[in-house]
């Protein structure tokens, strides 16, 4: 058993009163004896106070004196510290992680490894698909999808951390991890938002308003245009380098800017990792500007365009400027959405020919309760000797589905799709997905 300084003080305290309690008892027990032992002269002697019967009680006395003493003592020790003085507490609650830094001077490391204060949090995300098409050397296969962990935390009042942790499978089978979004954010004020690390380029609307979970999205998967970079999409998606965003004064007009600078996308050699984690292939960077608007008088309504240019060197081939330009306007309600956007990929090729790669895609939706039904055509057309991204040739066709939400954080979708393609005979698609958050 374990007692606390108070309660060992408590203790000794009510032992030293017992001490005392008991000499004064033997003491009056001693006067009671010698009253009804001693001769009556001798009784006499005693009242009068003999030397060394004076000195007997004196020392008793003294004793119990300091006996008291120390039980004031201990007493005194039990007590709370008195309060601060009305001066104080001002200077005290304006600093007070600087009075416990000087309360306990000896575990810096301790303070600064105070993790409670970073306030982590973790959303996952992640889906299973069962689809099927008609294309010669496709078979019907349930699919695990992206598992997406959504790692945030306050580092301080204005410096965050994102992330996106996705474990996925290839064709092989064989499950990978890689973090998608990976930032340091500083957040100065609505006019100046700066993120620095990997993350979604501000190319078009659908890049930076959906990420890597196919819950938060309408449909079973993106459109074409912004597919991903490993899964064939024709766009630098992802960027390593520094984002900076925010308001511009504009009234109720409610303009936002996007400025970006990164190391652009891998152009090589076709096997390479497209997105350049850790080293650039050369010294020139990628720039992207990027303007929007979101008006108070239409709600849910956005618009915008952006521009984004870089230096590619792929191998064997001369230089080449890429320059893609994109434009959209989206309205996005609780129950209705309605989402536009064009795009266009030019690639020019120093001392030769330009390629240019035209495309678009329209989304409705409409909610009644827990269903929402959707439609989707999209086009894209992509010359034959397009010398960057993998050969997507001309691709255009609608999809259908029907999404069905029968709680919060489950989402069950059904969707047909019919892509016609050029050089290839058209296939139909159909695929069954569950989405889920947890």
């Amino acid at each position: 058993m374990k007692f606390s300084v108070g309660q060992c003080a408590n203790l000794v305290g009510r032992v030293f009163s017992y001490r005392i309690v008991f000499r004064l008892a033997a003491l009056a027990a001693v006067f009671f004896l010698l009253q009804i032992t001693t001769p009556p002269m001798a009784q006499a002697q005693v009242a009068d106070g003999t030397p060394s019967d004076r000195q007997t009680i004196e020392l008793l006395l003294q004793r119990i004196d300091r006996l008291e003493a120390r039980v004031a003592q201990l007493e005194s020790a039990k007590q709370p510290p008195p309060a601060a003085a009305p001066s104080q507490p001002s200077a005290a609650a304006a600093a007070p992680e600087t009075v416990a830094q000087e309360a306990a001077p000896e575990h810096p490391e301790g303070e600064r490894m105070d993790v409670s204060k970073t306030l982590m949090k973790i959303r996952g995300f992640g889906d299973v698909t069962f689809h099927g098409d008609n294309r010669h050397g496709d078979n019907t296969s349930f699919t695990l999808g992206q598992l997406n962990l959504f790692i945030t935390s306050d580092i301080s009042e204005r410096f965050k951390f994102l992330g996106e942790l996705v474990f996925e499978a290839d064709s092989h089978n064989s499950f990978g991890a890689e973090f998608e979004r990976y930032l340091l954010q500083y957040s100065r004020n609505d006019y100046f938002n700066v993120s620095i690390g990997r993350y979604h380029s501000a190319i078009g609307y659908y890049n930076t308003a959906y990420h890597h979970s196919t819950w938060l999205q309408t449909a079973t998967g993106r459109p074409l245009l912004f597919e991903f970079e490993d899964r064939g999409g024709p766009l630098p998606v992802h960027n390593v380098g520094v984002s900076v965003t925010g308001l511009v004064p504009s009234g109720r007009l409610g303009l936002h800017y996007v400025a970006e600078v990164g190391n652009g996308r891998a152009s090589l050699s076709p096997g390479s990792e497209p997105v350049q984690n850790v080293v650039d292939e050369n010294n020139g960077k990628s720039f992207n500007l990027a303007f929007l608007v979101k008006p108070e008088a239409v709600r849910g309504l956005q618009a915008g365009f952006s521009a984004y240019h870089d230096g590619l060197k792929p191998a064997g081939l001369a230089n080449v400027n890429e320059t893609i330009l994109a434009a959209h306007a989206v309205l996005v309600r609780p129950n209705f959405e309605w989402l536009n956007e064009a795009l266009l990929i030019r690639h020019a090729v120093d001392g030769s020919r330009t390629f240019n790669t035209p495309g678009f895609y329209t989304q409705v939706s409409k909610r009644f309760a827990s269903y929402r039904p959707y439609f989707r055509y999209q086009y894209i057309n992509e010359p034959d000797a397009e010398p960057v991204f993998p050969q997507l040739g001309r691709r255009e066709g609608p999809s259908v589905g029907l999404r069905f939400d029968p709680s919060e954080s489950v989402a069950i979708k059904l969707q047909y799709d019919y892509t016609m393609q050029r050089h290839l005979p058209a296939t139909n698609g159909l695929a069954l997905q569950f989405g889920f958050t947890f």
